[in-house]
């Protein structure tokens, strides 16, 4: 039985359940260990390396915009993309003025193209207006002409985040992920007691509850 259970333990990882965390410690609890080592090599052990020194030099210490910042520098990067949310395009012009103090930066907004939502048959906001569909797969394919070395997601929907990672050439990382309940900040539903009991009642618009 415990040969079992151990078994089923390493074929369904439910560390969020682990009460101690030896791993910190050294404990590979799936027999993993030798095959993630073979994995860190060429790009992408200089990647965990110099995301490593950040951690270990700045912890703390710094903003996630100042981390992207060191990111892009210690990795010797010099074109970056911007994918944005048409909703974001304030926090987009923003981020991208900061970013070309340092760095070359193209930025692409997630209408890119215009195409007309009915041409993929695909469900409109309002009904009887021509409303141009999101096009995460035309931000990455531009910004992969344009050869960028690092791709940043401000605000993109969720699953047009996904199909714009998978398109990308470039390695992606999400600066802002679009929350506009609660001012995208989506640690916020679990942290809030109210927010967090209403989304586990199993109905997204229940009233939350007053206590």
């Amino acid at each position: 039985m415990d040969k079992d259970k151990s078994i089923e333990k390493k074929l369904h990882p439910v560390c969020d359940l682990c009460q101690h965390k030896n791993c910190y410690k050294g404990k590979d609890c799936f027999d993993i260990k030798e095959m993630s080592l073979k994995e860190y090599n060429g790009n992408h052990l200089k990647l965990s390396k110099v995301a490593t020194d950040i951690e270990a030099a700045h912890y703390m210490r710094k903003t996630r915009l100042e981390e992207l910042l060191l990111f892009a520098e210690n990795m010797g990067y010099q074109k970056l993309g911007i994918a944005f949310c048409i909703g974001l395009s304030e926090e987009a012009e923003i981020l991208a003025e900061i970013l070309r103090k340092n760095f070359s930066v193209n930025a692409v907004c997630c209408k890119v193209c215009g195409i007309d939502k009915a041409n993929l048959n695909l469900d409109k906001i309002h009904i009887n207006n021509y409303e141009a569909m999101c096009n995460p797969i035309g931000q990455a394919l531009l910004l992969n002409q344009h050869k960028t070395n690092l791709n940043i997601i401000c605000g993109l929907c969720i699953g047009h985040d996904i199909l714009f990672t998978e398109y990308s050439n470039a390695p992606v990382t999400t600066f802002i992920v679009k929350d506009r309940i609660l001012a995208h900040n989506t640690a916020a539903s679990l942290y809030c007691q109210y927010s967090r009991k209403r989304i586990s009642s199993g109905d997204p618009l229940a009233p939350a509850a007053i206590y």
